[in-house]
């Protein structure tokens, strides 16, 4: 067992998807650049969140993914990292947040157990709903929920939007990178929107969300009046799953690689950059 099993296990270059957009809260929040300090623990926060997520669902879910040759190189399935040390890792990673989250706004420790509550379902879920995308995505949102809560202590009609946007932007992506296992998940009586839709109707279903997730963005620009170098952002964001959307078929996968998976992160950049920038003028 070593650190790099772990990291392996916590995949914390992942970290790209949830908080750009937890920063993007923070700032929209605080109106420019929140206290340097609250920054630092809500980072801490949602690594420690975010890791504690993925370590359990890994955990949660070993017993298919030794089955999945596209999982061949995780920590776990390789034997890298046992099942009781990735168990103690999980207790010292949600101690960690816990600890972070005392430091924030008091607000945040008194809605603690709404926010822990998706992420420690979701790995669960694939077993009896095809909805399971979609909790991902409220999941992932609990970040840039909570980094808005931090800063104001307050849940306002903005960070709602905001929300929404990315809680469809993960969830839909989630969509299109599972529908390759549609055939996989059938044969172990897991549910997906391919399995319920076919991999042709999920990513039907991601392609039209995905739009609603753009469109959200664009509400949520207009509901605070941001400057037009946010809606710049906006649009590297639109057609970046307007490419991703374009290279994959439902009866062929080849290009859904570990690069694939990466570029979506383009979309949480550069949507905190321009926010930022935006609220620089």
């Amino acid at each position: 067992m070593s650190i790099r099993a772990h990291v392996n296990n916590i995949a914390l270059h992942h970290m790209v998807f949830a908080l750009p957009f937890a920063y993007m809260s923070a700032f929209l929040a605080a109106g420019g650049v929140p206290p340097l300090w609250e920054l630092f623990w809500i980072t801490v926060a949602i690594a420690g969140a975010r890791s504690a997520a993925l370590a359990l669902d890994n955990l949660a879910d070993l017993k298919y993914d030794v089955d999945q040759a596209r999982f061949a190189g995780r920590a776990m399935v390789r034997g890298d990292l046992s099942p009781k040390a990735a168990k103690i890792s999980i207790a010292i990673y949600l101690v960690l947040f816990f600890v972070a989250v005392l430091q924030l706004h008091p607000v945040c420790i008194k809605l603690l157990p709404i926010a822990m509550v998706p992420f420690l379902v979701y790995p669960y879920t694939k077993r009896f709903t095809c909805l399971c995308h979609f909790v991902l995505g409220v999941a992932i949102a609990m970040a840039p929920a909570g980094a808005w809560v931090a800063i104001r202590g307050t849940i306002d009609q903005p960070v709602i939007v905001l929300c929404a946007a990315v809680a469809l932007w993960i969830g839909m992506f989630d969509v299109v990178y599972g529908a390759q296992d549609e055939a996989f998940d059938k044969n172990h009586g897991l549910h997906s929107l391919a399995t319920a839709f076919t991999a042709k109707g999920a990513l039907r279903i991601a392609k039209a969300l995905h739009f609603v997730s753009i469109a959200c963005f664009v509400i949520l620009g207009i509901m605070l009046q941001m400057h037009a170098v946010y809606f710049v952002g906006v649009g590297i964001a639109a057609g970046t799953l307007v490419y991703q959307h374009s290279i994959v078929k439902p009866d062929d996968f080849h290009r859904v690689t570990q690069v694939y998976f990466m570029r979506n992160g383009i979309v949480s950049l550069a949507m905190f950059a321009f926010t930022w920038l935006g609220l620089c003028f």
